[in-house]
C-alpha cells in the first residue's frame, strides 16, 4: 500500500469537504463541488477501499463489534458507535490524515488511535 499516495488522496477529500460546508447550497459552485467531492470518494473507495475496510473492521471487532462497518469516506467527519467498554459514552470513530489513522473519539475531549495505516 502506498501510504503517501492513501495520505494525500484523504488530504484532498478532507478538504473539499471542508470546502463544500462552507457555502450554501445557493451558491452557483455548489453543485459543481459537490459533483467533484462524490468523484473523488468514488476513485478513493476504489483505490484504497478494501484496504481501509479492513482496517476498519479490524476496530470495530475491537471496539464496537455491535456496529456495521460502513464505506472508509463516511467515517471522515465522525460515526458515532456504541463502545462495549464505554456504556453510554459520547464516542465516534473517524478517520484523519498525516498520517492516515482511525481515531476513537470519546466526547469532545479524548481521542485514541486505534489505528495507523502501515
Amino acid at each position: 500500500m502506498d501510504i503517501k499516495a492513501l495520505d494525500k488522496a484523504l488530504q484532498v477529500i478532507i478538504q473539499k469537504k471542508d470546502a463544500l460546508e462552507k457555502i450554501s447550497y445557493n451558491d452557483p459552485t455548489y453543485d459543481d463541488l459537490e459533483e467533484e467531492l462524490h468523484d473523488l470518494e468514488d476513485d478513493f473507495q476504489e483505490e484504497y477501499g478494501e484496504y481501509l475496510e479492513e482496517a476498519l473492521q479490524n476496530v470495530h471487532d475491537q471496539f464496537c463489534p455491535d456496529n456495521d462497518v460502513l464505506m472508509p469516506t463516511a467515517y471522515l467527519k465522525g460515526i458515532p458507535v456504541e463502545v462495549e467498554k464505554l456504556p453510554g459514552k459520547d464516542t465516534k470513530l473517524f478517520i484523519e490524515a498525516k498520517p492516515p489513522r482511525i481515531i476513537l473519539a470519546v466526547g469532545t475531549s479524548a481521542q485514541q488511535v486505534v489505528w495507523t495505516a502501515k
